[in-house]
């Protein structure tokens, strides 16, 4: 199989037109795109406020200490604060020895996007979702895609009313049917996502979620007990990355990874891949044997395109070569199914089957374009199960 920088002449053109038209959402502006769907959903953005209902953090993970002094054990900076002081993440904050949450009921970013750009190729493709996320983060990535929402506490942004119940209530007369915790990183709001998911869940609604996982085991383990799905971002196989870049740390996430890994029916990895910081062929190679050996070969590994952004804005973009590169390093690694991301149109947007190759579903970027799979996930050549779930 070819390499495939894809077709060419006036189909690759107007390709190319539909694919940056898709990626039109890619900063997830706080409105809904025009499809049936987003309209269905418009009432969602009718109320703008401020403050969210300070909620307080979940029981088991906060602890009162001497005085009125706190700790958040949500993830492993394990903050200790005094009175009227927040955690790192901006969303936790000690009020008189109880610890509470401002990022509930309160997303700032919500979007209907396809299940890929989650990114998540091996759950029901094609389906779109209500994308949602809040203000505060965990990380301090150097090239974080939101930053205006993840590097603010959610009180300094502009939000949206979106209580528990009606998340997933919205969705009743609408052919959206999956919530998608996404956009800045969920541990940052995990209250209010687990509230949400059991709402959702008792209207049949599924939850998915896009996660640096930078999270102490009991927190990844809730975090996966309300997810059908996720996909867990691993910066780079680099200890000294995860400080430098994003001012954390590696092997919490891979811990926690593994934790996630046991809970959700698909779990799958993106690494965002930037020029001259994690782009060496070598710790490439030696992330995705990890996830070839604790996470199993059929696991779907997302190389994505660094577009320019934040504190790297003089950073190139990452040129194709390079992530053909990678992702020739994930296949001769051994594993089944490498995708490119934030590239269109190109083979690595397409499913495959990893045992007698059979193009099984064709996409351009995020888009669906083909599915010859049927729902029970099976190659109609060879019919090999694809790991995923497809219904």
């Amino acid at each position: 199989m070819g390499r495939g920088r894809a077709v060419e002449g006036p189909v690759a053109a107007l390709q190319r037109r539909q694919f940056l038209a898709s990626l039109a959402g890619l900063a997830a502006l706080p409105l809904v795109r025009r499809s049936p769907a987003g309209r269905a959903l418009l009432a969602l953005f009718d109320d703008e406020h401020e403050l969210g209902v300070e909620h307080e953090v979940l029981p088991g993970f906060w602890e009162q200490l001497p005085g009125v002094r706190t700790r958040c054990t949500v993830c492993p900076l394990n903050c200790v604060l005094e009175e009227g002081q927040t955690c790192f993440c901006r969303t936790r904050t000690n009020r008189g020895g109880r610890l509470k949450t401002t990022a509930y009921g309160n997303p700032c970013l919500l979007a209907t996007d396809p299940i890929e750009k989650v990114p998540l190729n091996h759950f029901t493709p094609g389906a779109r979702t209500l994308a949602l996320g809040t203000g505060g983060c965990n990380l301090r990535c150097l090239y974080c895609q939101n930053w205006e929402q993840s590097q603010k506490k959610p009180p300094e942004l502009r939000n949206h009313d979106l209580p528990v119940e009606r998340a997933a209530d919205s969705l009743a007369d609408s052919d959206v049917r999956t919530i998608a915790f996404t956009y800045t990183e969920p541990i940052a709001f995990l209250e209010y996502l687990c509230d949400v998911a059991a709402h959702a869940r008792a209207k049949k609604v599924r939850c998915v979620a896009a996660t640096a996982l930078f999270a102490n085991p009991d927190a990844a383990r809730l975090l996966g007990r309300n997810l059908d799905a996720a996909c867990v971002g691993i910066k780079a196989f680099d200890d000294e990355f995860y400080d430098r870049v994003c001012g954390s740390q590696l092997k919490p996430v891979l811990a926690a990874t593994e934790i996630l890994a046991a809970e959700v029916a698909q779990l799958e990895i993106v690494t965002l891949v930037v020029p001259g910081y994690n782009d060496d062929a070598a710790r490439l190679g030696e992330l995705a044997k990890w996830i070839v050996r604790t996470l199993g070969e059929d696991t779907p590994w997302h190389l994505a395109r660094f577009v320019p952004q934040y504190r790297l804005a003089k950073v190139p973009r990452t040129p194709l070569e390079t992530l053909e590169r990678a992702r020739a390093v994930g296949r001769d690694a051994g594993l089944r199914y490498v995708y490119l991301s934030n590239v269109a149109p190109h083979e690595g947007n397409h499913t495959d089957c990893g045992r007698c190759g059979t193009r099984l579903i064709e996409r351009l970027g995020f888009e669906l374009l083909h599915d010859a799979m049927g729902p029970k996930g099976r190659c109609p050549r060879c019919r090999r199960k694809v790991p995923g779930v497809w219904s």
